[in-house]
């Protein structure tokens, strides 16, 4: 999947054999398929591909379970990398895999140094503001840090406090206008713009792909509809097996656009 891109670079990492030992918070574990996950991986692949952008993978991590879920030891900001360090402690050997590959592609690197954490699952990029979730994965000293390697660029970090959601994308992500959608009975909203309510909970995860392309988990019917009637060109993938581990749509790859500038992701 090396071809013609568009946009950019989606990293993502191909799930290993330990998938199924992925960590849950806020759901019953139930049985993963990973026959199933590895073809709705692929699926998924192709759809970025379809859209512009050129897939590049991670090298994989077979004795990290929720290695797939490459958005969270990582944060790209224009041409900056930002090393995340995971609120999970199992997760914090996903890192070094992922320094390699933004360092091959030429990115500035930087990291989130002990004892702050930030997953990037809590950071929500809209234009020049960067929401920051503040909850069980990441800690106010994770957002300072974070504060303080994306102020050059003209960004300004604003902290969420997160009710009952794993990371602040699991309950509200934005459109490629700015607009936000998803649950806002999860997070405190007084640090948000208004947060346009979804009808079920995979709705509240979107993906911005470039243009009016839109990512959408294929769970979202009623969302994937109002989408599409507001003319947003919605394309659906099927994460099943990985929405059981609590996984949605933005957590399978980190975007790196070839010209950087701000927008929703």
């Amino acid at each position: 999947m090396d071809g013609f891109s568009t946009f950019g670079v989606a990293l993502m990492r191909r799930p290993g054999p330990r998938l199924a030992d992925g960590i849950v918070t806020h759901v019953a574990r139930t049985p993963v398929d990973p026959v199933l996950a590895a073809r709705q991986y692929t699926i998924y692949q192709e759809t970025l591909a379809s859209a512009g952008w050129r897939v590049h993978e991670v090298d994989a991590a077979p004795d990290l379970p929720d290695s797939v879920f490459v958005e969270d030891p990582l944060v790209v900001c224009e041409d900056l990398a930002v090393l995340t360090r995971p609120g999970a402690k199992a997760r914090r050997g996903e890192v070094e895999g992922v320094e390699a590959t933004v360092r091959a592609l030429g990115l500035r690197v930087v990291r989130i140094e002990e004892p702050g954490t930030l997953d990037g699952g809590d950071v929500l990029q809209v234009g020049e503001d960067v929401y920051v979730g503040i909850g069980e994965r990441t800690d106010e000293e994770g957002a300072r840090q974070l504060e303080r390697h994306l102020a050059p660029l003209g960004r300004k970090v604003r902290r969420v406090r997160l009710g009952r959601a794993l990371h602040l994308k699991s309950a509200v992500t934005a459109l490629p206008d700015g607009t936000l959608v998803g649950l806002p009975e999860l997070v405190d909203t007084a640090a948000l713009p208004p947060v346009r309510p979804v009808a079920e909970e995979p709705g509240a995860h979107v993906l911005p792909l470039g243009g009016r392309d839109v990512l959408v988990s294929a769970a979202a019917h009623e969302t994937i509809h109002q989408l599409a009637a507001d003319h947003w060109r919605v394309l659906p993938v099927d994460i099943s097996e990985f929405e059981k581990l609590e996984a949605c749509v933005t957590c399978l790859s980190v975007l790196v656009p070839d010209h950087p500038a701000p927008t929703a992701t």
